[in-house]
């Protein structure tokens, strides 16, 4: 909760000022309107009992008065309402503005091991129990206890007896609020925690849907979601059971406080004891009504106030999350290679790359020449520390060549192509980059310089054209039509409603498997990177398009470093070497002919005849 306000006040300071100066004006002109009773009856009402000339001037300006406290009262609730508002919705923006910027620095290790539809449920479900604690509860709660010491404060110049037996009433009613609040939030927690892994499965149903049909397991995914909505609905509806009876429990505390100021007031006033005069009695019970009520609200406020706890620790534990590190220093820049050799940095795209390589230690800066030269030293890796996937991995790929990776599946060939793009880093050996040690590459840059197509391809909201370009956003439409043709996507785009302008949605349902990944070839073929990665690049291409489209492959890899992991070893016959993997080694190496002449795994793979 701390945090939550800290949050509001650094961006809406003057906002919380202007809005805690309504509130307590607001509450004082309220304060007025309740001690005016006693001025009612004892200045006005019963001197003029049984007077034959009463004059009435006084009260009019009286209530004259008292009609202007109120008008200051009504414009104050008025204008903070309206300002905590602008002060919610701009605080919900800047939070998930916040959450967004996070998450896209988070490492992919996170999304490996966090549901996307609980991390969805953080934008949207816990983020909202916060939009309701900064609009009602925070300004009721200031309200409430505003209004709690400022009539205490009427009330002990009323008063003290009646006051001291008013406060054991309230220290009652805190009592419960305290003990049934406990139970309410620990409840508030669960569910919201229920309510993500209920929104995570939903959206698992919903992108395995077609395989839930094929398979007919329609009832055993109800079965399942019947199990987790079960659950949401327990610790719901204990959460609920507990903070909807406390405000009718603190409600009727406060009727039996009223009751027993009545009876305990009547007696002093009959009795002529504390100076307590009829309208004196009356004031005082309307303050005690006042007292409790506030105390009543709070605890109405509770049910919220203890989901926006559960909710915010959801959202700064994503805030929170340890995002991914970069101790890189060297860049990749816009260079251009003089007569003499010497390469200089420039600010226009040129089409030569260098790697700026500053040396702290003697000063100096130098510029290497991006090649596409990649090497594998004795590398090591696991995704934790306890059992590693990789084992003494050496692989030489030198600028220009193709090197394909094949083997059974988890062999660890895709994992390889991670660790040059350090979407994770290895536990041991070195990962060298035109000479450079790719932890001493800034990510960013790192990334920038290799051209990835995987096997799971993505495509965004947008036109066809737009999800081209998404390979390199200052692409000119000519620029994206020539990579769509030399990926041989232009045939099939043309063939489409409006061409390149068709809009594509949810993921490019409206395609087929084969076309978008002939998309996503051209969106790698339009960022025109020195280094290529192809992940499965044509697996779900029919074996026609796959000619057409390994013609277009070879274009593309032309002079670039290609890495290549491919199910069908006919695409790669003409790598200049292939990577024979199992169980994270490479057991064989060497070009198609010669892991053919060896007649080991390799042979099996490519000609289907395994031993007996």
């Amino acid at each position: 909760m701390k945090r939550v306000l800290k949050y509001v006040w650094k961006d809406y300071k003057a906002s919380c000022i202007v809005v805690l100066l309504c509130i307590v004006l607001a509450a004082l002109t309220n304060l007025k309107g309740l001690t005016f009773m006693e001025v009612l009856i004892d200045d006005y009402i019963t001197p003029m009992i049984g007077s034959e000339n009463p004059d009435f001037g006084g009260l009019f300006l009286a209530l004259a008065q008292l009609a202007g406290y109120f008008a200051v009262g009504i414009l104050c609730v008025y204008l903070y309402n309206r300002i905590m508002v602008n002060v919610t919705q701009g605080t919900m923006r800047n939070l998930r503005t916040a959450l967004f910027n996070r998450m896209e620095a988070l490492p992919i290790k996170y999304f490996d091991t966090h549901a996307h539809g609980d991390i969805m449920s953080v934008y949207t479900n816990d983020v909202d129990t916060l939009r309701q604690l900064i609009s009602q509860s925070i300004p009721q709660t200031v309200n409430s206890a505003v209004t709690i010491v400022s009539v205490f404060w009427g009330m002990i110049t009323n008063n003290i007896p009646l006051t001291l037996l008013s406060l054991f009433m309230v220290g009652i009613m805190l009592f419960t609020t305290k003990r049934i609040g406990k139970k309410s939030g620990y409840y508030f927690g669960a569910q919201q925690k229920d309510l993500g892994r209920v929104n995570g499965y939903i959206e698992e149903m919903m992108e395995g849907q077609k395989v839930v049909k094929v398979f007919c397991h329609e009832e055993k995914s109800l079965e399942e979601f019947r199990k987790i909505n079960e659950q949401l609905r327990n610790s719901a509806d204990n959460a609920n059971k507990f903070a909807n009876i406390m405000m009718p429990i603190n409600g009727n505390i406060g009727n039996i406080s009223y009751v027993l100021c009545a009876v305990a007031g009547a007696m002093l006033a009959l009795n002529g004891y504390a100076g307590l005069t009829l309208g004196a009695l009356i004031t005082f019970l309307t303050l005690n009504r006042n007292f409790t009520q506030p105390i009543t609200q709070i605890s109405q406020q509770i049910n919220a106030i203890v989901m926006a706890q559960a909710g915010a620790k959801r959202v700064f534990e994503l805030m929170d999350a340890q995002p991914e590190t970069d101790e890189g220093y060297v860049e990749l820049v816009n260079a251009m290679q003089e007569a003499d050799g010497e390469i200089k940095e420039v600010q226009e795209r040129t089409g030569f790359w260098a790697w700026k390589h500053p040396h702290k230690a003697e000063g100096t800066v130098t510029y290497t020449p991006l090649t596409g030269d990649v090497v594998f030293d004795d590398v090591d890796f696991g995704y934790d520390d306890k059992k590693m996937v990789l084992h003494n991995i050496k692989i030489f790929a030198a600028a220009g060549q193709k090197i394909a990776f094949v083997g059974s599946t988890g062999a660890g060939k895709t994992t390889i192509t991670n660790l040059i793009n350090r979407f994770y880093d290895i536990q041991d050996g070195k990962i060298r980059y035109d000479g450079i040690n790719v932890n001493k590459i800034k990510k960013a840059d790192l990334r920038r310089s290799l051209g990835i197509v995987l096997q799971d391809t993505h495509l965004f909201t947008g036109t066809v054209m737009d999800n081209i370009r998404y390979g390199r956003l200052e692409a000119t439409d000519e620029d994206c039509i020539a990579a769509a043709k030399l990926a041989n996507a232009d045939g099939f785009i043309n063939r489409l409603p409006d061409g390149y302008q068709t809009l594509l949605t949810g993921d490019g349902s409206n395609l087929s498997q084969g076309q978008r990944q002939l998309l996503a070839i051209a969106r790698a073929a339009v960022a025109d990177p020195p280094v290529l990665i192809l992940d499965e690049a044509t697996s779900s291409i029919d074996t026609r398009t796959e000619r057409l489209v390994q013609e277009g492959m070879d274009h593309l890899m032309q002079g670039r470093t290609t890495f290549v992991i491919a199910h069908r070893l006919s695409t790669i016959k003409n790598a200049d070497c292939i990577m024979v993997m199992e169980q994270g080694r490479i057991i064989e190496r060497g070009n198609h002919e010669e892991l053919i002449e060896k007649k080991g795994r390799y042979y099996q793979l490519y000609t289907g005849k395994f031993a007996s």
